[in-house]
């Protein structure tokens, strides 16, 4: 049996991320999807600590909040630097400005999509921020902290691909956020998900505006 389950609705959402790094460490899991005549019967959600999905299970430990779930994969596999205060910190630091962004671009697609998309797309200094943070490690030339990918990483390109998606020259006068996409989408095991059939059929959202 695989040693994860998620519990997750039939669109991307919240768990691409987590997807994205398991499928790149080598990881297999179970994935339950939820439809919404099945969560509207409410026992489901009734058994979900916030009321919300996704609802994750490692062995006997249940998680919520997806965050917490890809910090744990984090701990759990080598990929929050816990040898180094600092760098965890960093990382920390990384992870809620991508949560920050997403509940922006949440905001966006559900409450304000059509009069608001514009001057959304336009106003590029939501992306500004992770190009600084490129900036001062390596060059640019590595991830968003340190040598090695973290879950941060894979949380920031899940963001980037769906912003890509909204709005494909987002990246355009952001030169280092553009080749650190070009370099971690070829990632092999990264690349096949991306072109699968789980990945591309998957709505980004469920009002499947994007």
């Amino acid at each position: 049996m695989p040693p994860y389950t998620i519990i997750y609705f039939p669109v991307r959402g919240r768990c691409e991320a987590m997807y994205m790094l398991l499928v790149d460490q080598g990881q297999s899991w179970k994935e339950e999807v939820v439809t919404m005549e099945t969560w509207m019967k409410g026992s489901l959600k009734a058994s979900c600590l916030y009321g919300q999905l996704p609802k994750f299970w490692d062995g006997d430990l249940t998680l919520y909040q997806s965050n917490a779930i890809l910090q744990h994969l984090g701990h759990s596999l080598g990929l929050y630097r816990k040898d180094l205060q600092e760098a965890a910190a960093l990382l920390d630091v990384v992870n809620d400005g991508v949560e920050d962004l997403r509940c922006k671009y949440i905001l966006l697609i559900y409450t304000n999509y059509e009069a608001g998309k514009e001057e959304y797309v336009k106003a590029h200094t939501y992306l500004k921020p992770f190009e600084t943070l490129l900036s001062q490690n390596e060059g640019g030339q590595a991830f968003t902290v340190g040598n090695q990918i973290s879950f941060a990483d894979y949380n920031l390109l899940d963001l980037l691909l769906i912003h890509q998606v909204l709005a494909p020259s987002c990246l355009d006068s952001l030169p280092l956020l553009s080749a650190y996409v070009a370099r971690l989408r070829p990632r092999p095991k990264l690349k096949v998900f991306l072109a699968s059939p789980e990945h591309v059929n998957r709505p980004i959202n469920d009002n499947r505006k994007q």
